[in-house]
């Protein structure tokens, strides 16, 4: 199937190599500093995942954002220092740590998404919904592809 398809393999390597969420992340980093607020595109991710659940794992995190674990580190030692976050030892386990919100990290929920919200429609501004959801489902494809 792909042989029968003339592309661009250097446009195809940049989109698959980041270029797009580059881009975006730019956007969204601009806007949130905009918006007055000081939270990078790396903290959001942890952020949305912990407005959803709170107090889990460092290694929940690197999964969810896909992060190895020396940089899921020094993300919520920054997140620390910016009162968004606290690490409280697990009852069952000392050794774990769970992340848990401050009063900080809950307090920016709204905006937050609001930002993110508009920085998405900004990045899809004139794409069909048609096109949006054939794009979906081929980078879908392509992630399970190549996730081994």
């Amino acid at each position: 199937m792909v042989e029968q398809f003339n592309f661009d393999m250097r446009l195809i390597f940049a989109i698959l190599n980041g270029k797009v969420s580059a881009a975006i992340n730019r956007k969204l980093s601009r806007n949130f500093r905009q918006g007055g607020m000081e939270i990078t595109p790396e903290q959001w991710t942890v952020l949305i995942f912990l407005w959803e659940k709170d107090g889990v794992t460092q290694q929940e995190l690197c999964n969810a954002t896909f992060k190895d674990k020396p940089s899921m580190t020094r993300l919520i030692d920054n997140m620390e220092k910016q009162h968004l976050v606290v690490r409280i030892s697990d009852k069952n386990d000392r050794r774990t740590n769970k992340i848990h919100l401050t009063r900080t990290g809950k307090s920016l929920e709204n905006k937050a998404k609001v930002i993110a919200s508009n920085t998405l429609k900004e990045a899809l501004e004139g794409i069909t919904l048609s096109d949006l959801e054939i794009s979906q489902e081929v980078l879908r494809a392509i992630f399970h592809n190549t996730k081994n």
